[in-house]
């Protein structure tokens, strides 16, 4: 009963985490190009923004998996990533940093 807890406290993060996206004018509505989603590069670092990765390729993933009930990743770490990206850019960040990692949280501890 508390993975399907669990499961829903992360939707509801993914759920803030587009809010967040689109508070800071980080949501895009015109998706990159499909070469551009086909990065092997960790975070697709090469070929996308951060924020765009996690609007096109996070966010997805996340949401199919839990709409599947398929398994979570065993470890999330994409706080870190977020700070040195985003968290450098002149944006009031830090609500987006704090869903970021509770994601991170929620998401390594759900077994």
């Amino acid at each position: 009963m508390r993975l399907e807890g669990t499961r829903s406290e992360i939707a509801a993060q993914l759920i803030d985490l587009e809010a967040g996206l689109r508070q800071l004018d980080l949501w895009s509505e015109v998706p990159p190009a499909a070469e551009a989603l086909q990065s092997e590069q960790p975070f697709s670092l090469d070929s996308l923004e951060f924020e765009e990765w996690l609007q096109f390729i996070f966010l997805p993933t996340i949401y199919a998996v839990l709409d599947s009930g398929g398994t979570l990743p065993e470890r999330c770490a994409i706080a870190p990533m977020a700070e040195e990206t985003i968290g450098k850019k002149p944006l009031m960040t830090e609500a987006l940093m704090v869903t970021l990692r509770d994601l991170d949280r929620l998401i390594t501890e759900a077994d």
